[in-house]
């Protein structure tokens, strides 16, 4: 399928209405496009599968027996399986807090581009949902994700956050404040969830300013993407509310990572690079570069411009074909991830390289777009992985495309 050419803002607002979208959602343009797939959300309660599920099963509860190899098996095997193995074994069906948070903000963006309510209403209960469903218990505002996740060196639960979920929940609420301020409030402490339970260690720690990804984080290695999505928690709260210790926590942060760049542009997912199997892959160095790009954005600085400049070069070089096919890493093509395409459009989006950002989209319109606003999450070499994720496939896709909209309005 192939996308018309971007309408006009006022073009986009006539055809599109407040339908939410046609069946064929490629016929009125990317807005279309974004109508459909929060239109399929929307008739699903923003649930479904998720990426990570696997363990959260009937048949794994069932067994006698609770052993971690066993765990890895069950999400490995629903992670890697051509077909989705998911209602065989009876995976539970939920609404993922990241996942809301990203369908908060593109309906929030989708009211804006049609003055639809709907879009609205939508937004505002989501961050309503938010804010109901945060993890309490902590030193300030976090959330987490809402099934168990089995790894190598421990396990995490639901009701434990990370800094992944804290911080996009965050982003929605404080863009949700603009209308009701009483979002703001809520995630007016989230930075001490960084500083205490993360346990942000300061420049001059030894190990330079990092934080935990997780409260079960291990101390022996670092997770570099983790820290860049901190600093920019704690810079989109500066931006907010105006505490330069919130800028300042996130320079020291972004400081450390600018020094893990690697001499091509690009950064290993941890520190040491041997504490995994992953190496430069395309959404974790999107994640970085975004911390990055946030910073001369709430800053209007040129404090990281070179490692900007030098990772974007890797980008285009590196993580993204000419067709705007994403790569898995530096290294290997496949599997070509949705997450990856949605990652490179918001990267080029913030970086205002409009062209690429939606070459990036356009390839996930041309072979993971199933129908109905519906997209597939993985495209193997030989094969597609025709499994929906609600938040992977749907939250992702809606807020990229929401994203390059909004870049393209202004």
């Amino acid at each position: 399928m192939r996308v018309d050419s971007l309408l006009s803002l006022g073009d986009l607002r006539q055809r599109v209405g407040t339908g939410g979208g046609t069946d064929t959602p490629d016929d009125h343009g990317i807005q279309s496009w974004l109508a459909a797939t929060l239109r399929y959300a929307r008739d699903r309660e923003y649930t479904g599968w998720d990426y990570g599920d696997g363990m959260d099963n009937r048949v794994r509860e069932a067994l006698p027996v609770d052993s971690k190899w066993v765990n890895i098996g069950f999400q490995e095997l629903v992670k890697r399986c051509p077909v989705n193995v998911r209602p065989l074994l009876g995976v539970r069906q939920r609404r993922n807090y990241q996942g809301a948070a990203l369908f908060a903000m593109a309906n929030r963006t989708m009211a804006d581009l049609t003055g639809d309510e709907m879009y609205a209403r939508e937004a505002r209960a989501l961050a309503d949902w938010l804010v109901e469903n945060q993890i309490e218990g902590y030193s300030g505002y976090c959330a987490g994700y809402p099934h168990p996740i089995q790894h190598l060196d421990g396990r995490g639960d639901p009701g434990e956050p990370d800094i992944i979920n804290t911080s996009f929940g965050a982003k929605a609420l404080l863009r949700a404040a603009a209308d009701d301020e009483r979002y703001a409030a809520v995630v007016a402490d989230a930075d001490r969830f960084v500083v205490e339970d993360l346990q942000f260690q300061p420049p001059d720690s030894g190990r330079g300013a990092v934080i935990d990804y997780h409260t079960k984080h291990p101390q022996d290695y670092y997770t570099i993407n983790a820290g860049a999505m901190g600093a920019r928690l704690l810079l989109d709260l500066y931006a907010y509310f105006g505490n330069r210790e919130y800028r300042q926590r996130a320079e020291a942060l972004l400081d450390h990572i600018a020094a893990l760049q690697t001499d091509c542009g690009g950064w290993m997912y941890r520190d040491p690079p041997e504490a995994s199997h992953l190496s430069m892959d395309t959404h974790h160095n999107g994640f970085v570069v975004e911390g990055f790009q946030r910073h001369r954005e709430v800053t209007d600085t040129d404090r990281y411009a070179e490692t900007v400049d030098d990772a974007l070069a890797f980008v285009r070089r590196d993580l993204i074909e000419p067709d705007g096919a994403p790569n898995f890493d530096e290294a290997a093509s496949y599997p070509r991830d949705i997450h990856a395409s949605t990652q490179l459009a918001l990267v080029f989006t913030y970086a205002g390289d409009l062209e690429r950002a939606r070459r990036a989209l356009q390839w996930v319109f041309e072979n993971l777009a199933a129908g109905d606003g519906r997209f597939y999450y993985r495209k193997e070499r030989y094969f597609t992985r025709r499994v929906t994720l609600m938040r992977w496939c749907q939250a992702w896709m809606s807020f990229a495309m929401s994203e390059y909209l909004a870049a393209e309005a202004r």
